[in-house]
C-alpha cells in the first residue's frame, strides 16, 4: 500500500459538498489500506479528510510548519505529525514522505502544492503520479489556459501528460494506484511515458 498526499483547502467557510468531498477521499484511501499524507491541520477540507480517513482506520500522517502550530490548527490527532520550520520545508517533507499525490479543490494554498510537485516532478525531481481530481469541472478553466501555453511552447506536451485528471474520488485512487503499479514516470527531461492517460 501506498503513501498518498492529498492537498486540499483549510478555509472554514466551504460549502458542505466540499467538505463531503474530502471525507469521501480520506475514507476511500483508508479502506483501500493507503496511508494519508496531509498538510497537517485540523479545519476545512483538510480537517475533514484526516477525520474520516482515522475513522476507517486509516493510517494519518500531517505535515504542518510551525506558523501553523503556532495558530494552534494542528492535527494533534494524527498518527504522526511532522512540523517544519516553514512552509517551503512542508513541501519538501510531502514530496519525501508521499508516492503520489492527490489535490482536490483548493485555493492559493492548494494550487501552490499542486505546482511544487508538478514542476520537480518535470524536473525529474521524483517520478511519483500527480492526479487531479476534478469533480463538476472545477479545474476546467485552468487545465484549458494551462494547454495554450503548450501551444505558445512556455510548457512541454510532455509535462502536461504528466497531470492526470479524474471526476471521482474512485476514479483518482484506481488513477493513482494503476500509475504507482506501472512504475516510476519519467519527466519531460527523460523518455516519454505512456503509462496513464494524460490531463483533460
Amino acid at each position: 500500500m501506498a503513501a498518498i498526499c492529498v492537498f486540499c483547502a483549510s478555509s472554514t467557510t466551504l460549502e458542505q459538498r466540499w467538505l463531503d468531498l474530502a471525507a469521501e477521499t480520506g475514507r476511500t484511501l483508508a479502506e483501500r489500506g493507503h496511508t494519508l499524507v496531509s498538510g497537517g491541520g485540523r479545519v476545512g477540507m483538510m480537517g475533514a479528510v484526516t477525520e474520516s480517513a482515522r475513522a476507517a482506520g486509516g493510517h494519518t500522517l500531517g505535515i504542518i510548519p510551525q506558523c501553523l502550530v503556532d495558530l494552534e490548527v494542528a492535527d494533534e490527532d494524527s498518527a504522526e505529525l511532522v512540523v517544519t520550520d516553514d512552509m517551503a520545508a512542508r513541501k519538501t517533507v510531502m514530496i519525501d514522505r508521499s508516492d503520489a499525490f492527490i489535490t482536490l479543490p483548493g485555493g492559493l494554498g492548494t494550487l501552490d502544492e499542486l505546482f511544487e510537485v508538478w514542476t520537480t516532478a518535470t524536473l525529474d525531481v521524483h517520478r511519483k503520479p500527480i492526479v487531479l481530481l476534478d469533480p463538476d469541472g472545477f479545474y476546467d478553466g485552468l487545465t484549458r489556459w494551462l494547454g495554450t501555453l503548450t501551444d505558445q511552447k512556455f510548457v512541454r506536451p510532455a509535462a502536461m501528460d504528466m497531470l492526470l485528471t479524474a471526476r471521482t474520488v474512485a476514479e483518482a485512487i484506481d488513477l493513482t494506484e494503476a500509475t504507482l503499479a506501472a512504475g516510476p514516470r519519467r519527466g519531460p527531461s527523460g523518455a516519454a511515458s505512456d503509462t496513464a492517460s494524460p490531463a483533460a
